[in-house]
């Protein structure tokens, strides 16, 4: 089997890395397990060559808004090998604050292996238990609001809490300092079935539910959010449950037909830009960091929502987790047409 590596060594965009300085205030914090990704060429059982780089929801998200020029800080866990430094050099490559990122020496770096196996089927295989980002707990989090002012923004997902007792105790105690704090949270669901039932899932996100802002989740991820004594069944009835129990605004992501967003003023549609499909994974994750950015930027929903559908498209039209992701410079590159030449 033949490995490529595909980490970067120097940011991808100068506008983005001259946008902020490290170490200063961040625009938004996130943190949760960033692994390495090894992509296969068809299926892992014939072997075949890989390509090597790094993934994890919560830093693709970080990335997306530092080529974006927004100030991200990450923090989280990885091993105290060359895996975990490939994690910690990707990021800061992208302009990505990973100061407060800690190494563990009794645990490795998370390994997820991408399987296409159909031109449209993607199988991903997690090998994360014992990990160190399945170590993290609520210690990385408390230095993580004491290395400098509050973020305007805590994001986190629901991958995260699925880990085990010390990540979610993690979110739990960085949700209370952001109430502290009076920072904004963002929850995007993100449920994995492979890392915790629907049930489990369940319990966990509807007791966060009270300290969320803008809550992202696809259309069968919003039950998973709402009171256990009733589900109504139409998106609008049960994103204005949500709303009615404090969320300021909740996002649906429905993939190829767009995303709806609801707010107290009333529910906006914006369909998905319209590119060729190259790779999916890694989609939603654009989409956050798009709606984060023009939140970040003081735009209304219709902008948070036209730049959303931006940076996912951009997504789905490239290939990797992050790779793909635009810089503020770029997002305009969509409307060229087809076979546009930009000079």
């Amino acid at each position: 089997m033949r490995v490529s590596a595909r980490g970067a060594d120097v940011p991808a965009s100068r506008e983005s890395a001259d946008a902020h300085a490290l170490g200063g205030s961040a625009d938004v914090l996130t943190f949760g397990e960033s692994m390495v990704a090894l992509r296969g060429d068809g299926p892992l059982k014939l072997g075949g060559s890989m390509a090597v780089s790094v993934a994890g929801a919560e830093s693709n998200v970080a990335i997306g808004l530092s080529r974006l020029g927004h100030g991200v800080r990450w923090t989280g866990a990885v091993g105290d090998d060359e895996a975990g430094e490939l994690v910690l050099r990707t990021l800061r490559a992208e302009g990505v604050d990973v100061r407060g990122a800690g190494r563990d020496a009794g645990a490795p770096t998370g390994l997820l292996l991408f399987e296409p196996r159909l031109p449209e089927v993607t199988r991903v295989h997690y090998y994360r238990a014992g990990s160190a980002g399945s170590r993290l707990g609520p210690d990385a989090v408390e230095r993580a609001f004491a290395a400098g002012p509050p973020p305007r923004v805590l994001h986190l997902t629901g991958i995260t809490p699925a880990l085990g007792p010390g990540p979610r105790a993690a979110c739990e105690r960085a949700l209370r300092l952001a109430r502290e704090h009076s920072v904004r949270v963002c929850l995007d669901v993100n449920f994995r079935s492979r890392l915790w039932s629907q049930e489990e899932a369940a319990a966990v996100i509807r007791d966060w539910i009270p300290y969320v802002h803008v809550l992202v989740a696809s259309d069968d991820e919003l039950p998973l959010c709402l009171p256990a004594d009733g589900t109504p069944g139409e998106p609008a009835e049960q994103a204005g449950l949500l709303l009615g129990l404090g969320v300021r605004e909740v996002v649906v992501k429905l993939g190829s037909r767009g995303a709806t967003a609801y707010t107290r003023g009333g529910e906006l549609h914006r369909p998905a830009r319209a590119v060729r499909a190259v790779d999916a994974v890694g989609a939603g994750d654009a989409f956050v960091a798009g709606y984060l950015s023009a939140l970040l930027d003081g735009a209304d929903v219709a902008g948070r929502l036209e730049r959303a559908v931006t940076t996912g498209a951009f997504a789905v039209a490239s290939r990797g987790d992050w790779e793909g992701a635009p810089t503020r410079g770029e997002l305009g590159m969509l409307g060229g047409g087809d076979g546009a030449v930009l000079r």
